[in-house]
């Protein structure tokens, strides 16, 4: 039997593009995990592991949907291999139990782990350089300009919550909380 794995970072990112190519490939079972890859915590990857037996297939998108490192990528396939478990990562191919099938899956496990690093790298680096600035602020930018919010918080006194949120767009809990600064 031919199992899918899909995986993103957080839950704010989608998996439908994944999982469409798992169908395309065949899959008849797909597993999926809204978790960043540097976590053990894979509830349906490990879920997956225990299902897989002999002569079934794990296909993954693309290398890193699969293993935390390379460490972890090698051991893993090892186990499944042991096991009597293909895989097949769909940007790369059928990682066969051959010398040279480990090989190429250890090099290409290397440049993913090289590649994430490199992305951590880079982020902390441009960080780094938007801390120096003065107007610098941690987190994602406001979604309301300080106008918006008072006037939202001067029609509250008038109107009801659902009303404000409707003229406004701005959330009933966002309204609670721009009220309670205000009272600070």
């Amino acid at each position: 039997m031919k199992y899918g794995y899909a995986r993103v970072s957080t839950v704010h990112q989608d998996l439908e593009g994944q999982i469409q190519q798992l169908k395309k490939e065949g899959c008849e079972k797909i597993y999926q995990d809204k978790f960043t890859g540097t976590k053990k915590e894979r509830p349906s990857f490990q879920e997956l592991l225990q299902v897989l037996k002999k002569g079934d297939t794990l296909v993954v998108t693309k290398l890193d949907r699969f293993a935390r490192s390379t460490v972890d990528g090698i051991n893993t396939i090892k186990e499944l291999f042991e096991r009597g478990v293909k895989v097949h990562v769909l940007n790369m191919g059928l990682v066969e139990d051959t010398p040279t099938g480990r090989l190429i899956f250890n090099v290409m496990s290397a440049f993913a782990e090289f590649e994430r690093d490199m992305i951590v790298e880079r982020t902390q680096e441009g960080k780094a350089i938007a801390k120096q600035r003065d107007d610098f602020r941690e987190g994602r930018p406001k979604k309301y300009k300080k106008a918006q919010i008072d006037l939202a918080l001067r029609l509250l006194e008038n109107h009801s919550y659902k009303e404000v949120t409707e003229q406004t767009g701005i959330s009933k809990s966002t309204l609670i909380r721009a009220k309670r600064r205000k009272s600070l």
